[in-house]
């Protein structure tokens, strides 16, 4: 689709449109907890589009993602997500670090 983040919002990149009463697919790669994926429905409703279905390659969110329209991933991976209060990692005082960047402390 080319949703590209401004701020808090997705906004279509340059080029591409949604008419008025256009069926949508939103694809994406992965699902964590549906933040990205509903920036971009909003978008499409901003546009007046209608999203017929969410699908993603994987699908880890801990728990079910209600996104309001039907939700098809390739895989699903049961991984948990911790508030900083009760991670269990937090509380054995392991260093925060961001995959691939190698830096402790940054955060995604």
């Amino acid at each position: 689709m080319g949703a590209a983040r401004e701020t808090e919002v997705r906004r279509f990149r340059r080029g591409f449109s949604i008419e008025p009463g256009e069926r949508v697919l939103v694809v994406d790669d992965i699902l964590t907890t549906g933040g990205s994926i509903r920036a971009v429905l909003a978008e499409v409703a901003r546009h007046q589009g209608e999203v017929v279905a969410v699908a993603v390659l994987v699908q880890r969110a801990a728990r079910p993602v209600d996104l309001g329209v039907p939700l098809f991933s390739l895989v699903t991976l049961n991984i948990p997500a911790y508030e900083p209060a009760s991670c269990p990692l937090c509380a054995q005082g392991l260093p925060i670090v961001k995959p691939g960047s190698g830096k402790v402390g940054a955060r995604q």
